[in-house]
Protein backbone atom coordinates (compact mmCIF):
# COMPACT_ATOMS: atom_id res chain seq x y z
CA UNK A 1 0.00 0.00 0.00
CA UNK A 2 2.98 2.27 -0.02
CA UNK A 3 3.18 3.01 3.74
CA UNK A 4 6.68 3.10 5.13
CA UNK A 5 7.53 1.82 8.60
CA UNK A 6 7.77 5.35 10.06
CA UNK A 7 4.09 6.12 9.42
CA UNK A 8 2.70 2.70 10.35
CA UNK A 9 0.56 2.69 13.47
CA UNK A 10 1.05 -0.57 15.29
CA UNK A 11 -1.36 -1.99 17.83
CA UNK A 12 1.32 -1.55 20.49
CA UNK A 13 1.90 2.17 19.80
CA UNK A 14 -1.87 2.80 19.62
CA UNK A 15 -2.49 1.07 22.97
CA UNK A 16 0.46 2.87 24.58
CA UNK A 17 -0.89 6.24 23.43
CA UNK A 18 -4.45 5.47 24.58
CA UNK A 19 -3.24 4.05 27.89
CA UNK A 20 -0.99 7.03 28.60
CA UNK A 21 -3.77 9.50 27.80
CA UNK A 22 -6.24 7.61 29.99
CA UNK A 23 -3.79 7.36 32.89
CA UNK A 24 -3.07 11.10 32.78
CA UNK A 25 -6.80 11.93 32.71
CA UNK A 26 -7.57 9.61 35.62
CA UNK A 27 -4.59 10.86 37.65
CA UNK A 28 -5.60 14.45 37.00
CA UNK A 29 -9.20 13.71 37.89
CA UNK A 30 -10.37 15.08 34.56
CA UNK A 31 -12.68 12.21 33.67
CA UNK A 32 -16.21 13.12 34.64
CA UNK A 33 -15.06 16.14 36.65
CA UNK A 34 -17.31 19.19 36.80
CA UNK A 35 -15.91 22.60 35.98
CA UNK A 36 -13.25 23.71 38.42
CA UNK A 37 -14.51 27.29 38.45
CA UNK A 38 -16.37 28.10 41.68
CA UNK A 39 -19.96 28.95 40.83
CA UNK A 40 -21.08 32.29 42.27
CA UNK A 41 -24.08 30.73 44.02
CA UNK A 42 -22.33 27.55 45.18
CA UNK A 43 -22.14 27.17 48.95
CA UNK A 44 -18.68 27.61 50.44
CA UNK A 45 -17.08 24.43 51.74
CA UNK A 46 -15.59 24.48 55.23
CA UNK A 47 -12.23 22.83 54.64
CA UNK A 48 -11.68 21.96 58.31
CA UNK A 49 -14.93 19.98 58.22
CA UNK A 50 -13.96 18.43 54.88
CA UNK A 51 -10.57 17.29 56.24
CA UNK A 52 -12.25 15.85 59.36
CA UNK A 53 -14.70 13.96 57.13
CA UNK A 54 -11.99 12.65 54.79
CA UNK A 55 -9.19 11.90 57.28
CA UNK A 56 -10.49 12.33 60.80
CA UNK A 57 -10.75 15.14 63.34
CA UNK A 58 -7.82 16.92 64.89
CA UNK A 59 -5.47 19.85 64.55
CA UNK A 60 -3.29 19.79 61.45
CA UNK A 61 0.40 20.34 62.31
CA UNK A 62 1.95 22.31 59.47
CA UNK A 63 5.02 20.13 59.14
CA UNK A 64 6.40 17.04 57.38
CA UNK A 65 4.41 17.57 54.14
CA UNK A 66 6.02 19.17 51.09
CA UNK A 67 4.21 20.39 47.97
CA UNK A 68 7.01 20.66 45.42
CA UNK A 69 5.47 22.75 42.68
CA UNK A 70 6.16 26.33 41.57
CA UNK A 71 3.91 29.06 42.96
CA UNK A 72 3.04 30.06 39.37
CA UNK A 73 1.55 27.43 37.06
CA UNK A 74 2.95 27.30 33.55
CA UNK A 75 -0.30 25.79 32.30
CA UNK A 76 -3.50 25.85 34.36
CA UNK A 77 -4.89 22.94 32.35
CA UNK A 78 -2.23 20.59 33.73
CA UNK A 79 -0.54 21.61 36.99
CA UNK A 80 2.14 19.13 38.08
CA UNK A 81 1.83 18.43 41.81
CA UNK A 82 4.55 16.31 43.47
CA UNK A 83 3.77 15.83 47.18
CA UNK A 84 5.88 14.02 49.77
CA UNK A 85 5.66 13.38 53.50
CA UNK A 86 8.83 13.18 55.59
CA UNK A 87 7.63 10.51 58.01
CA UNK A 88 8.74 6.95 58.85
CA UNK A 89 6.96 4.12 57.08
CA UNK A 90 7.40 1.48 59.79
CA UNK A 91 5.00 -1.26 60.85
CA UNK A 92 3.61 0.69 63.83
CA UNK A 93 4.33 4.24 62.66
CA UNK A 94 3.45 5.22 59.11
CA UNK A 95 1.42 7.58 56.94
CA UNK A 96 -1.92 5.94 56.27
CA UNK A 97 -3.52 8.50 53.93
CA UNK A 98 -2.86 11.72 52.06
CA UNK A 99 -5.58 14.05 50.77
CA UNK A 100 -5.12 16.97 48.37
CA UNK A 101 -7.50 19.94 48.23
CA UNK A 102 -7.91 22.99 45.97
CA UNK A 103 -9.67 25.60 48.10
CA UNK A 104 -11.60 27.36 45.32
CA UNK A 105 -13.01 24.23 43.70
CA UNK A 106 -16.72 23.51 44.19
CA UNK A 107 -15.55 20.09 45.41
CA UNK A 108 -12.17 20.85 47.02
CA UNK A 109 -10.97 17.23 47.39
CA UNK A 110 -9.01 16.42 44.23
CA UNK A 111 -7.28 13.27 45.38
CA UNK A 112 -6.97 10.87 48.29
CA UNK A 113 -4.24 8.25 48.48
CA UNK A 114 -3.75 5.40 50.94
CA UNK A 115 -0.45 3.90 52.05
CA UNK A 116 0.89 0.95 54.02
CA UNK A 117 4.35 0.47 55.53
CA UNK A 118 5.18 -1.58 52.44
CA UNK A 119 4.70 1.57 50.31
CA UNK A 120 8.20 2.57 51.40
CA UNK A 121 7.53 6.31 51.05
CA UNK A 122 4.47 8.48 51.40
CA UNK A 123 4.70 10.42 48.17
CA UNK A 124 2.59 10.99 45.08
CA UNK A 125 2.75 12.97 41.91
CA UNK A 126 -0.46 14.06 40.30
CA UNK A 127 -1.59 16.59 37.75
CA UNK A 128 -4.57 18.80 38.41
CA UNK A 129 -6.53 21.38 36.47
CA UNK A 130 -6.84 24.87 37.91
CA UNK A 131 -8.98 27.48 36.20
CA UNK A 132 -7.86 30.27 38.52
CA UNK A 133 -5.43 31.03 41.32
CA UNK A 134 -6.13 29.10 44.50
CA UNK A 135 -4.57 27.68 47.59
CA UNK A 136 -3.68 23.99 47.36
CA UNK A 137 -3.53 21.95 50.58
CA UNK A 138 -2.08 18.53 51.25
CA UNK A 139 -2.98 16.80 54.51
CA UNK A 140 -1.48 13.50 55.65
CA UNK A 141 -2.81 11.25 58.40
CA UNK A 142 -0.64 8.80 60.32
CA UNK A 143 -1.87 5.39 61.40
CA UNK A 144 -2.08 6.88 64.92
CA UNK A 145 -4.45 9.65 63.78
CA UNK A 146 -1.96 12.55 63.74
CA UNK A 147 -2.52 15.07 60.93
CA UNK A 148 0.28 16.87 59.08
CA UNK A 149 -0.12 19.40 56.31
CA UNK A 150 1.17 22.03 53.96
CA UNK A 151 -0.40 24.60 51.71
CA UNK A 152 0.71 26.65 48.75
CA UNK A 153 -1.00 29.47 46.87
CA UNK A 154 -0.68 28.74 43.16
CA UNK A 155 -1.16 31.54 40.64
CA UNK A 156 -2.59 30.68 37.24
CA UNK A 157 -2.11 33.15 34.42
CA UNK A 158 -5.16 34.06 32.36
CA UNK A 159 -5.58 31.57 29.58
CA UNK A 160 -3.67 28.95 31.55
CA UNK A 161 -0.24 30.12 30.42
CA UNK A 162 2.00 31.64 33.08
CA UNK A 163 4.44 33.48 30.91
Amino acid sequence: MGMNSESTLTRRTFLEAVGTTGAVCVAAGLVGMPSLVQAEDAPAVNLDEQVAKDLGPGKVAMEKVKIDTPAKAENGALVRMPISVDHPMEKDNYIKALAVYVDDNPKPLVGKFEFTPESGKAEVEMRIKMAKASQVRAVAMSNKGALYGAYLKIEVAEGGCAG
